[in-house]
Parts: structure tokens; C-alpha cells; sequence
């Protein structure tokens, strides 16, 4: 602690350049400071360092960590203290650029393991981000010395040691509860439950937090399980949405969406309070959308699209600008290749050709002139082939009557069950339609990357630079705008290391399936933890657990891509 003391007087006033005599490790009273890497100057990225506590001298004892979900909630908790400790500090460190700034990898209100806090048997390590002080290019010593000497030890005394062993419990009944909903779905064939009360609608369409005055959920009668829950008498009441076709239809503006969207992002748990955090969705639930415009790298749609003209195949099909309906039936495969077993999709988002062909359309445009068989014909054949269920928002078809095993109407936010009703119509008026596509799915072909598929370098150096939506990977732009599941730009930055590791360790030259090599991740971030895939020592605290279905989609938008033969 002297030792840095020292250095930033001594070198108070120089070049900035200076300040990389302060790296290294220094004991203070009641943690160890780490300065992993110091930024070139003031307006750089800023300085990257690491704070290890003794778990001793905290309320986290080894019985809130003694299973991987409840580390990951403590983790958890911890981020969102020192945060709020950050947010509410009065930071008076003066200086040009990004001098004084204090930051921890930012929580949202979903649940994410994160690198930011790592909970180790007999440490806590909080990574941050400083800047440290400078007039200009001139180093600010004094200014430096209050950041270490003064805002680090009360961040840490009003969040790490403040935090009460009653807070830690809340948290991880919490956790507890959705293990043992999540335990329970999985036994019973139920893949989305909806508590009741629960609060569906968000702020606003560029924020997560709950709507103020929203609709609370009740479930219908017909459709509402009880789940008995640890940490509370009463069981938890909700909508169960089981295995097979649901489809969500109602009026335009009436919460169909909504529902569908809280499905979608289910597959997360949520923190207390969120209004989410008692919905929850099959982890290998996927949003399926079309998307123009993007490549497609010898992927089988044979199942939805076939008899192009030329003879073109599509068993192995590519291009570089699909269409709607072509992207829609590649990113159903390529997920199906992923191994999920739930599909989410809207109408909204959906090509219209894709999702139904009618009566008066099969008459006037005959099955060999349509190289398009829509999934209306698929769905049923994907339950029962490969035990794939479908949740789908329809507003605009009844068509999809017959084939669905459950029909949730909702009306001014509060859903009905219609079944009944929608079985009795599909009786009632005939469309007419014919079934097409055959009686099979069909199969799909294992596709192995091939290497050189991944290229960092740009120019002399490697660069990879990360958005929520966008992976900048040397030169190549990785678009993922359209991966709705991508909730935090923390998992694209492990999207990206995680590329990166798979080109430096030429992953790809062992001949591994696209499934295979997703496996290889999983593994590996359960055995070695998400820092693993980095190539830096130090503070990594800036990646966010990422799916295999968010990984494979990246991968999928590689332009680059090349795929064996």
C-alpha cells in the first residue's frame, strides 16, 4: 500500500506513460489490489484492475455458494452492490478524458454469469475499469492516490462488506425457487410456465424494467398448475404451456407479443422485482424470425424448400442475400443443428409465404410450380419426429387451428383458454387447403466448419471489436441484429472471445461438427469457466455467459464461413 503511495508521488507530474510503473499486485487492510494493464493515455480504454477479498471477511459463506446456480446469484449480487456503490459515490477526481472513471461490467435485470465477480473458495475477486487521472497527457499523482486510497475502499465498505446475510438469503431463495420450477417443468413435459401476478410488459420499447400500472398475468383455469416451491408455504400458481403446438391469438395491440416476447427472454432467470422472475422457458427455447439479406453457408432446408428452378439443390444450400422465407427455414435448421427444442416465432417477424399457403393460392399456383412447403405442413411433423415444440403468435390464420394443441386468446392483456372453441371452427369452416411436403421432416446433414472460416487480422494487427448487435472480427462485420436471445453486450464480447480462441487454437482442424464443437464450449466453460476461451491473464471481467444457440448464430453469420463437402 505504501509502495503505491510512493509511486504516485513520485511519478506526479510526468508523462503518462509513467503511470505503467504502477502495475503489479499491493496489500491494503482489508483487500489486494491488482493492476493488471494501465491505458496509454487518459482518453484510451481505461485501466483494467482486480480487488481480491478474503470471503472471511464477508457475509458470503460457503453454504450461499455450495451449487453452481447459487455462485452464480452471489456473483450476481455482488455486481449489482458495487454498481449501485459506483453509481452512488461522490467522485470528485478532477482531470481530461476519462480521468476518474470507475466502472464494474453493468447488470441488467436478467441473471448472468458474469466474469465481473468471481466467487473462488477463499477469495472474491471484483474486476473494475479506472481511469486514471491526468491533466492532459500530465499525470494528476494526487488525483490517482484518492481513486485507490479513498473511492476504492468506500465502494467496497458500503457494497462487498455491507452486504447482510439476510440480503444473500432473499437472493438465493430466490434462486431455489426457479431451480426447483425449472426442475419441475422439465419432469412434467412443460416448457413455459407464467406465474400468476407476474408483469409482462416493459417500460418501453428501449427499456427492460417492469411497466408501471401493467396488467398483472392470470392464468385460465384450464391451464394453471400449482408448483410447490421452497421457501414459501403456498405453492406458486401460473400458466403451464406443455410440449407440443400452442398457438397465441388475439386482437392486434392486446398483449399477444408480449407474452411471446417474456417467453422469449424466459429462458434467463430475472432478479426480484423484475416481474419476470417467476417466467420461465425451456433453456433451449429459440426465436425463429425471417431475416433478409443475410448468408447462408450450405445449410439443409430441403424440409421447407425444394424443386428450385435449374435443379438447384437445397440440400446443401448457400447464399449470400437470402430471402425472407429462405432465411426463415435456414434459421430454423441451423438451431434445430444447435439441438433446441422449443421454437418461438411470430407472424410479425415471419415471412408471410413461409408461415401459410392457402386454399385459393395452392389452386391457382400448383405444388410443383412452389418450391416453398410452409411450416404449417412442418410443425406437426417436427413433434412428432423430433419431439420439437412450437409456441406460436398467430394472428392473421386459422389455418393453424387444426394442427395446434392449445389455443391462448388474449384480450386486453389477459389470456383465455379458446381450444375448444378453435377445434370447434376448424370443424365447423373447411379451408380447404391440401397438406404438402410429404409425411416426413426429413433429415438434415451435420455440417463441419472448415478452417481458415475465421480471420481477426486487420492489417498487421488482429481486431476484434464488440456491439450488442455487431462483432467487428478483423475485417468481417458479423451482423446479429436479429438474434433477439442476445440480451447483453458482455455475451457478445464472449461470442467474440470465443471465436478468437477457436482461430487460435485452429479448433476447426479437428474436424468437428457444428453440434460437437458447440458441445466442446459448454464443456469447457462448466470445467474451466468463462475466462477460459481469453487470451489474456488478469482481469477478464467484462464477459457474460453466452448460449450455444447465440454462438451458433454468430457463426452462421460469418460471411466467411466455409463449410467441408
Amino acid at each position: 500500500m505504501i509502495n503505491l503511495a510512493k509511486k504516485l508521488e513520485q511519478i506526479d507530474g510526468k508523462g503518462y506513460k509513467a503511470y505503467k510503473q504502477i502495475q503489479g499486485s499491493y496489500k491494503f487492510p482489508d483487500f489486494e489490489l491488482l493492476i493488471d494493464y494501465v491505458q496509454g493515455d487518459p482518453f484510451a480504454s481505461p485501466s483494467k484492475i482486480r480487488i481480491l477479498i478474503a470471503r472471511s471477511k464477508t457475509a458470503f459463506l460457503q453454504k450461499w455458494t455450495n451449487s453452481r446456480q447459487r455462485k452464480i446469484r452471489c456473483e450476481d449480487m455482488i455486481v449489482r452492490e458495487v454498481f449501485q456503490a459506483i453509481s452512488n459515490l461522490k467522485n470528485n477526481v478532477r482531470g481530461s478524458g476519462k480521468s476518474g472513471l470507475i466502472m464494474i461490467d453493468k447488470p441488467g435485470q436478467k441473471v448472468l454469469e458474469r466474469t465481473a465477480v468471481q466467487i473462488g473458495e477463499h477469495d472474491i475477486t471484483v474486476c473494475l475499469s479506472i481511469g486514471l487521472p491526468a491533466q492532459g497527457r500530465t499525470i494528476l499523482g494526487k488525483e490517482a492516490k484518492k481513486i485507490f486510497f479513498q473511492l476504492l475502499p468506500e465502494i467496497l465498505r458500503h457494497s462487498v462488506f455491507s452486504v447482510k446475510e439476510k440480503d444473500i438469503e432473499g437472493a438465493i431463495q430466490l434462486c431455489d425457487q426457479q431451480m426447483a420450477i425449472r426442475s419441475y417443468m422439465k419432469e412434467r413435459g412443460i416448457i413455459a410456465f407464467i406465474a400468476n401476478n407476474s408483469i409482462l410488459p416493459r417500460a418501453s420499447g428501449v427499456s427492460d424494467q417492469p411497466l408501471k400500472g401493467a396488467v398483472p398475468f392470470q392464468s385460465p383455469k384450464e391451464m394453471e398448475v400449482s408448483i410447490p416451491v421452497p421457501h414459501r408455504q403456498e405453492p406458486l400458481k401460473g400458466m403451464a404451456i406443455y410440449k407440443g403446438i400452442t398457438l397465441i391469438v388475439g386482437g392486434g395491440y392486446h398483449g399477444k407479443s408480449t407474452l411471446l416476447k417474456a417467453l422469449e427472454h424466459g429462458v434467463y432467470d430475472h432478479i426480484e422485482g423484475d416481474g419476470r422472475e417467476f417466467v420461465l422457458t425451456d433453456r433451449s427455447a429459440c426465436k425463429i424470425r425471417a431475416e433478409d439479406g443475410r448468408s447462408i453457408k450450405k445449410v439443409d432446408i430441403s424440409a421447407f424448400i425444394n424443386n428450385l428452378p435449374f435443379q438447384k439443390s437445397t440440400k446443401s444450400f448457400s447464399t449470400e442475400n437470402a430471402s425472407g422465407s429462405t432465411s426463415q427455414a435456414a434459421n430454423i435448421m441451423e438451431m434445430l443443428e444447435a439441438g433446441a427444442k422449443t421454437l418461438l416465432i411470430d407472424e410479425d417477424t415471419s415471412a408471410t409465404n413461409f408461415m401459410i399457403r392457402d386454399a385459393r393460392m395452392q389452386a391457382l399456383i400448383h405444388k410443383e410450380h412452389e418450391p416453398i412447403t410452409p411450416f404449417i405442413d412442418k410443425v406437426l411433423q417436427l413433434k412428432h419426429d423430433f419431439d420439437v415444440s412450437t409456441i406460436l403468435v398467430m394472428g392473421g390464420s386459422g389455418d393453424y387451428f387444426s394442427v395446434a394443441d392449445r389455443v391462448i386468446k388474449m384480450d386486453h392483456y389477459k389470456p383465455y383458454d379458446v381450444t375448444h372453441e378453435a377445434k370447434q371452427i376448424a370443424c365447423q369452416i373447411k379451408t380447404g387447403r391440401k397438406h404438402e411436403g410429404g409425411e416426413k421432416f426429413g433429415e438434415w446433414k451435420l455440417r463441419i466448419p472448415e478452417s481458415g472460416s475465421l480471420n481477426s487480422r486487420k492489417g498487421k494487427k488482429s481486431k476484434i471489436a464488440c456491439r450488442l448487435s455487431e462483432i467487428q472480427y478483423g475485417l468481417e462485420k458479423i451482423d446479429l441484429s436479429y438474434v433477439e436471445q442476445l440480451v447483453d453486450e458482455s455475451q457478445t464480447r464472449m461470442i467474440g472471445e470465443i471465436l478468437s480462441y477457436i482461430e487460435r487454437t485452429n479448433l476447426f482442424d479437428r474436424r468437428l461438427t457444428v453440434s460437437q464443437l458447440l458441445d466442446f464450449v459448454e464443456n469447457k466453460i462448466n470445467q474451466d469457466g468463462l475466462q477460459s476461451f481469453s487470451a489474456h491473464h488478469g482481469h477478464q471481467g467484462e464477459l457474460a455467459y453466452v448460449r450455444r444457440f447465440e454462438l451458433a448464430a454468430a457463426l452462421n453469420r460469418i460471411r466467411a464461413l466455409k463449410i467441408r463437402e
